[in-house]
């Protein structure tokens, strides 16, 4: 049964989506229901863009693809899944991730493997649905899926360029220059600042042309001392020399 279901990558942001050599698909969920039965198993079939069409189905798992004919064949079949799992009811990770299995490769076995993909593609997979007969559906082609190409390492210097003697020279020069100058200017603000410090008049200060009630008593001025009259020790006023006692009689 061909069924009217597309495989795509999610639209969402999602972190690692699309790498150089991995990408993540949408969970089909729901989408085997009343073609699949508990027993049969769920393949993801991946194929280079332009010879998905050349793909045939594969008669029984014996004749499954590997992941190391990519380069030959130019497609294999990966993850085996039991059909329940994309069944409604069944809780399942929202994404498939393509090409996350690091281990795979040069081991010579023909055990399914998620392995990386070597070049950046384009891609395109489909759902295959396999029972103990052979294929009982599948679903439609994906459309293109292009990985994001990586960096060449020969292309990263790993030393920053040198400068020549004349660009140390002209460096040194602008950096003096821009030492002087802003001296120059720090020293003139100094200079305002400072005059306008002395020449400040503090009655012009927040509390000028204010009055305000006190309580000081101003000192009494001087008064004339009367005649006869000697000072005490300060702060004890004055007072009238008095007449010697007589000594007493004998």
């Amino acid at each position: 049964a061909l069924l009217p279901y597309v495989p795509r990558v999610p639209p969402t942001a999602l972190p690692g989506k699309v790498t150089a050599t991995t990408f993540a698909l949408e969970m089909p969920c729901c989408v085997f229901d009343g073609h699949a039965d508990a027993s049969d198993a769920v393949w993801l079939v991946v194929a280079f863009a332009n010879a998905s069409d050349a793909f045939r189905n594969p008669p029984s798992r014996d004749d499954v693809p590997p992941y190391e004919r990519l380069p030959t064949a130019h497609s294999y079949m990966t993850l085996e899944t039991a059909a329940a799992a994309y069944t409604c009811p069944a809780p399942s990770p929202a994404v498939l991730r393509v090409g996350g299995d690091t281990a795979c490769g040069g081991q010579g076995s023909r055990d399914p493997c998620n392995g990386p993909l070597p070049s950046p593609g384009p891609y395109r997979v489909k759902f295959l649905v396999m029972g103990c007969h052979g294929p009982k559906a599948e679903t439609r082609w994906s459309d293109p899926i292009l990985l994001r190409r990586a960096a060449s390492p020969s292309t990263i210097d790993p030393a920053p360029a040198r400068r020549d003697s004349a660009a140390v020279v002209v460096a040194s020069i602008l950096a003096s220059l821009g030492a002087a100058l802003a001296a120059t200017v720090l020293g003139a603000v100094g200079a305002e600042v400072w005059g306008s410090l002395c020449r400040r008049d503090p009655g012009n200060g927040p509390f000028a042309h204010r009055s305000y009630r006190t309580h000081h008593i101003p000192p009494a001025l001087p008064q004339p001392l009367p005649p006869g009259c000697r000072c005490s020790p300060p702060g004890l006023g004055c007072f009238a020399p008095r007449a010697p006692r007589p000594c007493p009689a004998e």
